[in-house]
């Protein structure tokens, strides 16, 4: 391998590093309420000038504000409620209307298919929003042992359709202040994802 190719290859881990990290991100912030030692974490995010990096400055930021117990409330009222939170952050809600619809069965085939075992500890069907971005993140960083291109198919098929949309909707909750900035790099990230995918294609 030559030099060049040596620092291509190390420039393209970097980028897939990257990339799980963001998905590791958002996998924690929408799984859960943050705790104190994840606000911490959060808060001392670095960006640049791009958008992507405004917006972790801005969930820094935000995250360096929080009250813990605060966000424990934010976060039930926009994702578990009393009957239902303000949004349900399910692809077969955003994709088919309903819960534990067709989306979510094509969700668990294709964990079948690349061997991925349901964690038991995490209660939520497979198609929420955190544990597909859980999802990506280790397809991306390798830990599956997945052959290559498994996070593209697997991010073309279950976080594009409606991701953004969900992204958009938890942007203008009205329960939404933490959340405004998680939603901000979420719509931004799941754009660029799909700005490099289409390229590559």
């Amino acid at each position: 391998m030559t030099d060049e190719a040596a620092h291509g290859a190390d420039a393209l881990d970097e980028i897939d590093r990257q990339r799980a990290h963001e998905y590791t991100l958002l996998a924690v912030v929408l799984g859960r309420a943050p705790t104190r030692d994840v606000l911490d974490v959060l808060s001392g995010l670095q960006g640049d000038a791009s958008p992507l990096g405004m917006a972790h400055i801005a969930l820094a930021e935000a995250a360096s504000q929080a009250d813990p117990a605060a966000l424990q409330r934010e976060y039930f009222d926009l994702f578990v409620g009393v009957g239902r939170g303000e949004l349900l952050p399910y692809g077969s809600y955003y994709q088919a209307g309903f819960l534990h619809d067709r989306p979510l069965a094509r969700v668990r085939d294709d964990l079948v298919r690349l061997g991925i075992e349901r964690v038991e500890r995490l209660p939520e069907p497979e198609d929420h929003v955190a544990i597909l971005c859980e999802t990506m993140a280790g397809l991306v960083d390798g830990r599956f042992g997945t052959p290559p291109g498994e996070d593209r198919v697997f991010f073309e098929r279950h976080l594009k359709p409606w991701a953004g949309r969900f992204f958009a909707d938890l942007a203008v909750s009205p329960s939404a202040r933490f959340y405004r900035s998680v939603a901000e790099l979420g719509g931004l990230f799941v754009e660029v994802e799909a700005q490099a995918f289409a390229m590559d294609g």
